[in-house]
């Protein structure tokens, strides 16, 4: 893509809540690293009813927006390209305002989870476990198609859950056996477990981190430490952050919004640590 002129371009994040999201902090952060001086990144309210009505609203000076709850779904058809790996999870996350004015959807969330996994080391795994079965869980499952070469065991709360799980398993071409929550226990023992549930679910599972526990990678940031990323991190394995997420999937919405590669990833890092123990 090529590199937008710095004066006057504006991006957001959009989604209903939206108050506590760090997307904000997280763009102006690489904006400041990276000279950007007449960028702006804001947030705006924004439901599914809403959102055709916003989108035909805004100016040439849009370069794009990030998208969050209960909106990845809801902007495809309102787009005129939505890229493979969007499509494979019916989720886009990002939206790019071509010079044209043409708008382009992307997912950041499954490439920017699997630079998550390997800043930590975690190249490949030769099997995986995902807590829950959300519209979180089925990103992971694309995630686990480019790192985990064998099974998938996901822990889910009902049958409806795990037939949804096995369905997104055969899209995404990955092995999936389902498991009840009841013995979600089990999965600490995966050389990779990937935590998708919302805060406190996991909590009662804290007390079965094994011995010697491999990878966990929680996708929440706040609060942080969860009880079963802080128990893991104490008996010696290795966590990967919600933040680290964030983090990584924002660093690949700053490149294909404004055109500089590589974006600011420690700056956007710090910005988000300090934004969250300001909490």
């Amino acid at each position: 893509m090529p590199t937008r002129a710095t004066d006057g371009r504006r991006a957001a994040v959009l989604g209903s809540p939206i108050a506590h999201s760090l997307s904000p902090v997280l763009h102006r952060a690489a904006y400041e690293a990276a000279g950007l001086t007449g960028w702006s990144y804001d947030s705006f309210d924004v439901d599914e009813a809403a959102l055709p009505g916003f989108l035909d609203g805004l100016g040439r000076e849009w370069a794009g927006l990030s998208l969050t709850m209960p909106l990845k779904r809801a902007v495809i058809p309102l787009l005129d390209e939505v890229s493979d790996t969007a499509a494979s999870v019916d989720a886009v996350n990002t939206l790019v305002f071509t010079e044209d004015g043409r708008r382009l959807g992307d997912n950041t969330d499954i490439p920017g989870m699997v630079a998550a996994l390997r800043e930590h080391g975690i190249e490949e795994v030769d099997s995986a476990a995902i807590l829950g079965a959300g519209a979180t869980a089925s990103s992971a499952l694309a995630a686990l198609a480019r790192v985990c070469t064998g099974e998938v065991v996901a822990y889910v709360r009902s049958e409806a859950r795990a037939a949804e799980m096995r369905q997104w398993g055969e899209r995404l071409d990955v092995e999936v056996r389902t498991a009840d929550w009841s013995d979600a226990a089990e999965a600490l023992r995966a050389p990779l477990v990937i935590a998708t549930t919302p805060a406190g679910t996991t909590d009662a599972l804290a007390t079965a981190v094994p011995e010697r526990p491999a990878t966990l990678f929680d996708v929440l940031y706040d609060p942080w430490p969860t009880e079963l990323a802080a128990r893991w991190s104490m008996f010696g394995g290795a966590v990967v952050s919600g933040l680290d997420l964030l983090v990584h999937q924002a660093v690949l919405q700053f490149e294909q919004m404004t055109g500089h590669v590589p974006g600011p990833v420690e700056a956007m890092r710090h910005a988000g640590e300090k934004a969250l123990a300001a909490r």
